[in-house]
């Protein structure tokens, strides 16, 4: 296992390092601290950054789709999780062992989450959350001080004594733990006592080694209970540690380890198992961005900051099956000259994004920090909204998101253009589906569509169910759906499907207007090319952020 190693916070850059990609990470950084989104002069002020030099990053990561400009706002973009996702390929576990996490929350009905040690913290990976009204659970790439988790004392197990010191002077340091804006302020305990929150983490781990499992007695924050149990690779070493997270209304910490911890040893031997058994990671087709920052350079200019994108398509070269690469192996898929390579590896490994042994780089939990914990909560809607007024702007008509629920569509997102007379249509919203554009574009994807007894909403409405049959064999072969004035008289729309990422309809998209506006061939000559266009670049961003996750619809 390589070591997993950073710089001490004023450690001086190497010479060769890359200055610009040193500021893009730290511009990133504070928008990830900023839950996702930061007005330029505030980030201006939270980077330290000149103005200038924050809206050249800023350009390059929107050119690159990692974050978006909104007015004065910058706003991180689900493309950025394709950082993450990197690491989270390169790691293999999400894939291997998510199934055997979501089984276990399925069948205690409690959150269950997967978490690997990062320094003196830890990192989720993987979250099976239940729906509840008191929720539990910490967004994917979350970091965490060891000693106020059920994880981090079998982490620690493991801990030399260069670990130990590295703890001992964080938590002198960061008395409060800012640093960790995962978890409230650490605070004194009501006893009045001298001991702070993680003080007896020592002895938590030499406990956590002569049992073999760890409690969350809540250490994080009153209420939260956890249990936890390490998953350990062929080595012998830990994998990652699995938890059972509760609330104390429904389990003390001590009945959750009484009445849970059997069945979460039974689950642990079957994702060890896994592990042992898995075939060989197939390596991924590599990025090779580096003609395309090229050409962004070309267009944008100065703007385009192109060692800044540079250096962020090294951490993508890195994938399932490419979990261990050699500089050469980097320049490669990358298509980067070997000395462009060198100092981007040089610079992420003194950020400790990078490790290194022999001639071999490998990713580090830290590159989750990079946007992904705000990220993970993305839904569907999130994702199409921007997509939606883009769309909206170009074509001055109505746009919206709808998913299926049973017979009927729902709205999730909708964009209105500011004119008198425009589709009053509120997100929410639930219209029959065999009478909609959006609806027709997702019963058509089914092998069994179903079709109540159409009722007429309009003298034009399909009704027949033989004829609907064939409206939607229709949408099925062309790819979209046009309905004209059969919801309601002088109301024209039409819509395409959105698919996931393996193929299946979750959403439509349509353009709703009146009818006076475009005739139906226009709306097929001028709207159906954008829709898709819109459609592709939803599909594009929901690849990206639903790799390692369930993307919820809203």
């Amino acid at each position: 296992m390589l070591p997993n190693v950073t710089p001490a916070p004023d450690s001086a850059a190497p010479t060769e390092a890359v200055a610009p990609l040193m500021r893009g990470l730290k511009v990133l950084r504070r928008l990830t601290d900023a839950d996702g989104s930061c007005s330029l002069s505030a980030l201006e002020r939270a980077s330290g950054l000149a103005r200038s030099t924050v809206d050249r990053i800023t350009a390059t990561l929107a050119r690159m789709e990692y974050v978006r400009l909104d007015g004065r706002d910058v706003v991180l973009a689900p493309r950025l999780m394709e950082l993450g996702n990197a690491y989270l390929a390169a790691l293999r576990l999400p894939k291997l062992l998510d199934a055997h996490a979501d089984a276990l929350a399925d069948e205690l009905d409690e959150s269950v989450s997967l978490a690997v040690a990062d320094l003196d913290g830890i990192r989720f990976i993987h979250q099976a959350t239940r729906r509840r009204a008191m929720s539990l659970s910490f967004r994917i790439g979350d970091l965490l001080p060891a000693e106020r988790t059920a994880p981090g004392p079998l982490f620690a197990t493991e801990w030399d004594e260069e670990d130990w010191a590295r703890w001992h002077a964080r938590r002198a340091a960061d008395p409060e733990d800012r640093r960790f804006p995962a978890v409230p302020a650490r605070s004194r305990p009501l006893d009045g006592s001298d001991r702070s929150v993680g003080d007896d983490f020592e002895e938590r781990t030499g406990q956590a080694r002569a049992r073999g499992w760890a409690l969350d007695d809540q250490l994080i924050e009153p209420g939260l209970v956890a249990l936890s149990l390490p998953v350990r690779a062929e080595d012998g070493r830990i994998a990652c540690v699995v938890s059972v997270v509760s609330h104390t209304s429904r389990h003390t910490a001590d009945d959750l380890r009484r009445s849970l911890l059997p069945r979460l040893r039974t689950a642990v031997g079957a994702m060890e198992r896994e592990l042992r058994e898995a075939p060989a990671a197939v390596p991924t087709a590599p990025s090779g961005l580096a003609a395309w920052t090229g050409a962004s350079k070309q267009e944008l200019g100065r703007e385009f900051v192109e060692s800044l994108a540079r250096g962020l398509t090294v951490i993508t070269s890195f994938g399932e099956g490419r979990s261990e690469l050699t500089l050469t192996e980097v320049a490669e898929a990358t298509g980067l000259a070997r000395a462009t390579a060198r100092r981007a590896l040089i610079t992420l490994e003194h950020l400790g994004y990078v490790t290194v042994h022999g001639r071999f780089f490998r990713l580090t939990p830290r590159v989750l920090g990079l946007g992904f914990p705000p990220l993970s909560r993305t839904t569907l809607s999130d994702i199409a909204t921007p997509h939606l007024t883009a769309l909206s702007d170009r074509v001055h008509e109505s746009t919206s998101l709808a998913v299926l629920t049973g017979d009927d569509i729902q709205y999730t997102a909708r964009v209105a253009p500011s004119r008198i007379m425009s589709v009053n249509i509120t997100v929410g919203a639930r219209l029959p589906a065999y009478a909609t554009s959006l609806g027709r574009v997702m019963l058509a994807d089914l092998p069994q569509p179903p079709l109540p007894e159409p009722a007429p909403l309009t003298r034009l409405t399909v009704t027949d169910p033989a004829e609907l049959r064939e409206v939607l064999e229709r949408v099925r072969r062309e790819g979209y759906a046009l309905v004209d004035g059969e919801l309601e008289e002088g109301l024209r729309s039409i819509a395409v499907p959105v698919r996931d990422r393996g193929g299946r309809v979750v959403a439509a998209v349509n353009v709703a207007m009146h009818s006076s506006r475009r005739t139906s061939e226009e709306c097929l000559t001028d709207i159906l090319p954008q829709l898709h266009a819109t459609a592709a670049r939803i599909e594009a961003d929901l690849r990206v952020a639903g790799r390692f996750r369930r993307v919820p619809n809203s």
